[in-house]
């Protein structure tokens, strides 16, 4: 009787033709592809936070091919801060009306508007963000939430797990996380609670920009180099509006600018930059020793836990 021994193995593997062997990005595809299936057979009425930022993006993009031909499972989610950049709402509105996917805006103006929620001094409404959306989820009886975080982009993140379970309160827990061993994801929560979910955990930046270029997929041009009106404010520069500044002593310039990250317009800063396509981005990318978060995201610098403590009261 023969035997298979580990030695036989290794050379079947390498025997296999090129086409059956994954690159990087076909491997974390597929996971993220298994991660959405897994929760569309365990979850009621999950939702995709979308914003039309990268992340979200490509999280849509590979939520789309995980059910094709079949037309997307899920319904949209974006808590709207009213500060954010008119491209990106652009973008987010087309994206909704071509794919004819229903979107649920939870939005932080109105509730400054009924006094539910109050204006920051600095004018800053990210943190203001999580009381409308646990509202959302509560109101929609959402019980799996998709987010694009990742764990390279801030410590916080780098502790959560792929399935982060959220108490009543929507607030997360490092204690009760769950271990997930093989790629098993254990989705039970009791009533009131639900869970987190995050595709692109095991992604970079880069895996994303290389990722964009491969799939052709189109973004707001905000991520691409282009001349803005901006000030300089704690190192980065931000753009005018409503929101508060420039303050009396910040000038306003012209720069040749994009965006790592999007979000609130108080506290996301732009780059500067002359990458003017997904080559280039990838390029600069490759070569940068901060993560966009800690280069561009001013609500991160408030402490040292500043991420860990808006996601112990419900943030993503």
């Amino acid at each position: 009787m023969s035997t298979t021994t580990l030695t036989d193995g290794r050379a079947a593997e390498q025997a296999l033709p090129g086409q059956y062997t994954l690159d990087h990005l076909d491997h974390l595809e597929s996971e993220a592809i298994h991660i959405f299936r897994e929760v569309a057979g365990e979850f009621e009425r999950p939702v995709i936070l979308f914003s039309g930022g990268k992340d979200s993006v490509v999280m849509l993009h590979l939520a789309l091919k995980a059910f094709a031909p079949a037309p997307l499972p899920f319904s949209l989610l974006h808590v709207d801060t009213g500060h954010n950049f008119p491209e990106v709402l652009e973008y987010r509105d087309a994206t909704v009306e071509r794919l004819g996917v229903r979107l649920v805006v939870a939005s932080v103006q109105d509730y400054i508007d009924d006094g539910r929620l109050r204006e920051r001094p600095d004018g800053t409404r990210n943190p203001l963000q999580t009381v409308p959306l646990l509202d959302a989820i509560e109101a929609n009886r959402f019980d799996a939430v998709f987010g694009g975080g990742r764990r390279d982009e801030e410590k916080a993140r780098a502790k959560e797990r792929v399935f982060s379970l959220r108490d009543a309160f929507g607030a997360w827990d490092p204690r009760r996380q769950r271990p997930e061993l093989w790629d098993l994801y254990n989705g039970k929560h009791a009533p009131g609670e639900h869970v987190r979910v995050f595709p692109l955990s095991n992604w970079t930046e880069l895996d994303v920009w290389r990722y964009i270029e491969r799939e052709g997929i189109a973004l707001p041009e905000i991520y691409y180099a282009h001349d803005r009106e901006v000030f300089a404010r704690d190192g980065m520069w931000l753009t005018a509006g409503e929101w508060g500044g420039p303050g009396p002593n910040e000038t306003v310039e012209t720069r040749l600018v994009r965006y790592r990250t999007v979000g609130d317009m108080s506290c996301t800063g732009a780059v500067d930059s002359d990458a003017t396509d997904v080559a280039a981005v990838i390029r600069e990318v490759g070569a940068s020793r901060l993560t966009e978060r800690g280069a561009t995201r001013a609500d991160d610098r408030l402490s040292e836990a500043a991420m860990e403590d808006r996601k112990r009261q419900g943030y993503f």
